[in-house]
């Protein structure tokens, strides 16, 4: 028998993305009609920026279409961006 050899067709470097299943969803609440609600991954947008004050995260509310935004901690932040939502981060302009 022939041994088979195996070579590489790309290299990899840095971190490997870790695949999220479509049905993630995330709790949420509208603070201006009350209203609760699951919103899948691709209904929330992250924003991280350099403090407390320009991280948050914002989405649009599925039953009154107001557009929330709410701080995100590290915990947020964490649960968030490894549940596939988009992230974007803001820089400083000097």
């Amino acid at each position: 028998m022939n041994p088979t050899y195996l070579t590489p067709t790309a290299v990899h470097t840095g971190p490997v993305p870790v695949p999220v299943p479509a049905a993630v969803r995330f709790r949420a609440a509208c603070p201006d009609c009350r209203g609760r609600f699951e919103l899948a991954a691709a209904a929330l947008r992250l924003a991280i920026g350099a403090s407390r004050r320009t991280t948050f995260y914002t989405f649009t509310c599925p039953e009154c279409a107001a557009p929330v935004r709410k701080p995100a901690g590290e915990r947020i932040i964490e649960l968030l961006t490894g549940g596939g939502v988009r992230t974007l981060r803001l820089h400083a302009t000097l």
